[in-house]
C-alpha cells in the first residue's frame, strides 16, 4: 500500500478495535485457504490450489502485516513476549477449560478431550515464553530461550462437523479463530526477533506458530467440518471475500475516516478492492468447475 502507517498511539480506539477484528479475519483466511489448497490438491485441481496458496500469502504477508503496522501490534521482543504470555495464559486457564466443560456437558466428549489437550499445550507455551522473557529482560539470571517446541501436524480431512451441539461447534470455530490469530502474530513476532539479532527467540516464536496452525487449528477444523469439497469451499470463499470487499472493509474505512484516521481508511479501502479481486478470481474457478454457488437472500 502506498499510504504510510500512522503512529499507533494516534489511532482512535474504535479504529483499533475494527482493525483488530479485520486482522483476525485475515489470519483465519490465511490458514483456512492453506487447508483449502490441500483439498484442491487431493481433487487434482492444481490451478485452484495455487490460487488458494497465493491468496493465503496475500492475506498474511500483505493485509495482516499492513494492518498490524497500523495499530503497532509488533513491539520490542519483551513486549511481544508479554503479549504472548497473556494470550496463552487466558487460553490455558480460562478459554479452553470453559470450552471443555461445556463440551462434556453437551455430550461432545472428543471435543472436550481436544479442548483439554490444547489447553495443556498452551500452558506449556506460556511457560516457555516466560522463560524467554526472563532471558531477554534479565540476562544475568542465566535463563536461556527454549527452542524445544515441535509441532505434530494433523491432516485436515474434508467432511461435516463431528459434534452434536451447536454450542460446541461455535466454540470450535472460536478456537480456530484464536489459533489462526496466534499463528499470524507469532509469525510476525518471530520475524521481529530475527531482525533484532535474536535467532533463538525467532525459532521459539516460529515453532510455536507452527503448532498453532498445523496442530491446534487443524484438529479443531476436523471436528468443526471446516473443509468440504473444493466446490463448496470455493462458494464459501467467494461469499466471505465479497462480504469483506463490499461491506466490512468499506464500513470500517468510513468509520476510520470519521474518526480522523484517514491513512488507516486509505489502507482499508485498498484492502476492500483486493478482496473483490479475490472474489472475482475464485468465481472464475467455480465457473470452470461448472458449478453455481447459491445466491444470498
Amino acid at each position: 500500500m502506498a499510504a504510510s502507517a500512522p503512529r499507533s498511539d494516534d489511532v482512535d480506539p474504535s479504529t483499533r478495535t475494527n482493525v483488530t477484528k479485520s486482522m483476525k479475519g485475515e489470519a483465519l483466511a490465511n490458514v483456512t485457504y492453506r487447508a483449502y489448497a490441500k483439498q484442491a490438491d487431493r481433487e487434482n485441481l492444481p490451478d485452484v490450489a495455487n490460487l488458494y496458496r497465493h491468496t493465503a500469502h496475500t492475506e498474511l504477508r500483505e493485509h495482516f502485516t499492513e494492518q498490524a503496522e497500523l495499530i503497532g501490534l509488533v513491539g520490542d521482543n519483551a513486549a511481544n513476549l508479554r503479549d504472548s504470555i497473556g494470550g496463552e495464559s487466558y487460553e490455558a486457564t480460562t478459554m479452553y477449560k470453559k470450552f471443555a466443560r461445556q463440551a462434556r456437558a453437551d455430550g461432545d466428549q472428543e471435543a472436550a478431550r481436544l479442548f483439554s489437550e490444547v489447553g495443556r499445550d498452551e500452558a506449556r507455551h506460556r511457560e516457555k515464553f516466560r522463560q524467554a522473557r526472563k532471558a531477554i529482560t534479565d540476562p544475568s539470571s542465566g535463563a536461556t530461550i527454549p527452542t524445544d517446541v515441535r509441532a505434530e501436524p494433523v491432516e485436515i480431512q474434508a467432511g461435516p462437523a463431528k459434534v452434536s451441539s451447536s454450542r460446541t461447534l461455535e466454540n470450535l470455530r472460536a478456537a480456530m479463530k484464536g489459533e489462526a490469530f496466534a499463528y499470524a502474530k507469532y509469525t510476525l513476532y518471530g520475524d521481529r526477533a530475527r531482525e533484532t539479532g535474536q535467532p533463538r527467540l525467532a525459532r521459539l516464536f516460529h515453532r510455536t506458530a507452527a503448532v498453532e496452525r498445523t496442530e491446534h487449528f487443524a484438529a479443531h477444523a476436523n471436528l468443526a467440518g471446516a473443509v468440504r469439497d473444493t466446490g463448496t469451499n470455493l462458494c464459501a470463499t467467494i461469499k466471505g471475500e465479497t462480504y469483506e470487499g463490499t461491506r466490512m472493509y468499506p464500513g470500517f474505512a468510513r468509520k476510520a475516516s470519521a474518526a480522523g484516521d484517514t491513512e488507516v481508511a486509505a489502507v482499508l479501502n485498498g484492502t476492500a478492492k483486493d478482496e473483490l479481486r479475490h472474489a472475482k478470481a475464485f468465481s472464475g474457478k467455480v465457473a470452470k468447475l461448472g458449478r453455481q454457488c447459491p445466491t444470498s437472500s
